[in-house]
């Protein structure tokens, strides 16, 4: 009976523990809220600025690690409709955890037209709901940037065969 109440009293505890950990790592950003500022660098050491690029639509491309099958289906589709996203005023950044030499890497096997930004820290995957608990790798979400810098909407089931245009119809109806 004594260890029964242990059990109970620990997987009480522990899900006290993940309720707060959950709450307290739930995304900042929410459709129509500005979206937070950062700088990161991309493959080529280049320094990319959210408010340096204001007044463009902006498509933040958070994917969970370099060279892995679903991760290259989803950035080859934007590679594929990159011209598509270009003609509609779209900026894209691909953004992970991953280092700026496995970023050279990746863009160089695959000819990714766009920037890949190494977010260390994850701290940009966290200000934007990407940040995953336990050191698990970033969730795959998308986020749309309107001129205005506000968040137009956040895209967390990513069709990876059919991303740029999913990204597309998705600014246009936002």
């Amino acid at each position: 009976m004594i260890i029964y109440r242990h059990h109970i009293a620990l997987c009480c505890i522990s899900f006290i523990l993940l309720v707060s950990y959950v709450h307290a790592h739930r995304p900042k950003v929410k459709i129509g809220s500005q979206a937070p500022d950062f700088t990161l660098y991309d493959e080529r050491g280049i320094a990319h600025t959210l408010s340096s690029l204001r007044g463009n639509k902006i498509a933040l491309i958070f994917y969970p690690l370099n060279q892995t099958s679903g991760c290259t289906k989803e950035l080859c589709s934007i590679r594929d409709g990159f011209a598509d996203l270009q003609s509609a005023g779209i900026i894209v950044l691909g953004v992970n955890p991953g280092s700026q030499e496995s970023h050279k890497e990746f863009k160089h096997e695959h000819h990714f037209p766009f920037p890949l930004l190494s977010d260390k820290g994850k701290k940009v995957a966290k200000a934007y709901g990407a940040k995953r608990p336990l050191g698990l790798p970033v969730r795959r979400i998308t986020v749309l940037i309107g001129h205005d810098g506000r968040v137009k909407a956040i895209l967390y089931d990513v069709n990876v065969a059919d991303h740029a245009q999913e990204i597309i119809k998705s600014f246009n109806a936002a």
